[in-house]
């Protein structure tokens, strides 16, 4: 069996929330990281991805698999179910969204206080 993914993975402070660089859609990296440990189950992506909607989330995998970054397996089984998981494509996406979260981390405190200039500014 499997760990569960956290429900606070990415949390309002979390560092992705600030992250200007965007992998595919706005939830695409995150989903990525939600499928690093190895395939999951789509009711076990929507505990972490819990602001996203349901159709935005299909959405989105959807666009994953079409580029070939996300492999979508069926399970005609007793209790049928849909599992995702990363490709090699996919995989090798990690790296790079790493990078980008250390990056964000590393300039948060910047991050915040543009953002919350340009919110006072208008």
């Amino acid at each position: 069996m499997r760990e569960p993914l956290p429900a606070d993975m990415f949390d309002e402070l979390c560092p992705s929330s600030l992250n200007p660089i965007r992998f595919g859609d706005k939830w695409a990296g995150l989903i990525i990281r939600c499928l690093e440990q190895g395939p999951r189950r789509y009711s076990e992506l929507r505990v972490p991805l819990s602001r996203v909607t349901p159709k935005v989330l299909t959405q989105s995998l959807r666009a994953l698999e079409r580029d070939g970054l996300v492999k979508r397996t069926v399970y005609a089984e007793a209790t049928r179910h849909v599992e995702y998981e990363l490709t090699p494509l996919g995989r090798s996406m990690l790296e790079p969204i790493a990078f980008a979260c250390a990056w964000v981390e590393e300039h948060w405190d910047e991050l915040l206080e543009a953002r919350e200039s340009n919110t006072l500014a208008r």
